[in-house]
């Protein structure tokens, strides 16, 4: 008798992004040498909840069978009393699977951009070194389709186009290091995959605390929603998510295109190219110029683009607009000026 679906589930998903794991790794490993390159470390991030304890359980069964080493990691955020031993739970629990290293890293988090947000990228920051500390050729991550769906409502919510919609890619990172092989699985496929195997769940209160978005969205907005709609929401929204991120790379790479051909020939972008654009490349081009003349991306917002776009589409003789990071926008003699004020 075969393994629970819902194991098989989790297995299949695994087993496919190790193969690509295991693919890239040996394109850039050393064609030339006769030796057998060295096997891969990947790691998966867990914080010992169903999602990513499942995903353990199937890296420890199918790392062996690839020749691929498998490890693991747990971030304390410190935000709970009792956080360190609940990483030490973890970190056990890990090891019980047969993965190797497993670490624990502890992580001050900050204020900037909101709680989640701060939690986010102290979490990041902690994974990206561990995996730098150890040679990891990639962690994976947890989310799950439900976790994508929470995503681009989070995005719709703020109104800032189709780029917030795409949800989280499979693969991103630096250097594609962070792999997603559950945005394809529903969260109840990993809980029963946890229960058939009778592993241990730990279910995070910041899950159910009110105090934070993603939390009354997953308890109280999408149940509302799929009552309103339908059981099929959750699904739809990740494929929207997918549909939404190819037609976003689509417009970068038009964008990245069609930049070299609205600069003159000292480098400034003429308005009257500009003007010629679609309006969803032409304001692409402009976020990349704001963003490399020193505009921090995460403080450049909608509304500061179409401030700049308004210069092109809606000239007046206005003055100059400042944007985050002391960056200028202004139009000079048919041509957009952007740079550090």
């Amino acid at each position: 008798m075969g393994p629970h679906p819902a194991v098989a589930a989790i297995r299949l998903a695994v087993r496919r992004v190790l193969h690509d794991i295991l693919t890239d790794h040996h394109s850039t490993t050393d064609a030339t040498s006769h030796e057998r390159p060295p096997s891969p470390l990947v790691l998966v991030a867990c914080s010992g909840g169903a999602d990513s304890m499942a995903l353990a359980s199937a890296l420890a069964f199918e790392a062996p069978k690839l020749g691929i080493r498998a490890g693991g990691v747990t971030v304390d955020h410190g935000l709970q009393p009792g956080s360190d031993l609940r990483a030490d739970e973890v970190v056990l629990r890990l090891r019980e699977l047969g993965l190797d290293p497993v670490l624990a890293t502890a992580v001050t988090v900050g204020r900037e951009g909101g709680p989640e947000a701060a939690a986010r990228d102290a979490r990041y920051g902690a994974l990206d070194d561990a995996a730098d500390r150890h040679g990891a050729a990639a962690i994976l991550l947890g989310h799950t389709r439900d976790d994508q769906a929470e995503t681009v409502l989070l995005g719709l919510a703020r109104g800032s186009g189709i780029r917030s919609l795409s949800g989280m890619a499979a693969v991103s990172g630096a250097g594609g290091r962070y792999r997603r092989p559950f945005l394809q699985l529903d969260r109840q496929t990993a809980r029963k995959a946890c229960m058939a195997q009778s592993l241990p769940v730990w279910d995070d209160p910041h899950n159910t605390d009110p105090a934070y978005t993603r939390s009354r969205l997953r308890h109280e907005g999408l149940p509302a929603l799929e009552k309103a709609l339908g059981k099929g929401v959750v699904e739809a929204l990740a494929r929207t998510a997918q549909l939404s991120r190819d037609d976003a790379d689509a417009l970068d790479a038009w964008a990245g295109q069609a930049e070299a051909a609205v600069r003159d020939n000292t480098g400034l972008l003429e308005c009257a190219k500009l003007y010629a654009l679609p309006p969803a490349v032409r304001r692409r081009i402009l976020r990349r110029a704001a963003i490399e003349a020193g505009a921090p991306a995460g403080s450049l917002f909608a509304r500061h683009i179409e401030e700049i776009d308004r210069l092109i589409t809606g000239w007046r003789g206005q003055g100059a607009i400042n944007l985050p990071g002391k960056v200028v926008a202004q139009r000079q003699g048919g041509r957009l000026v952007i740079r550090q004020g």
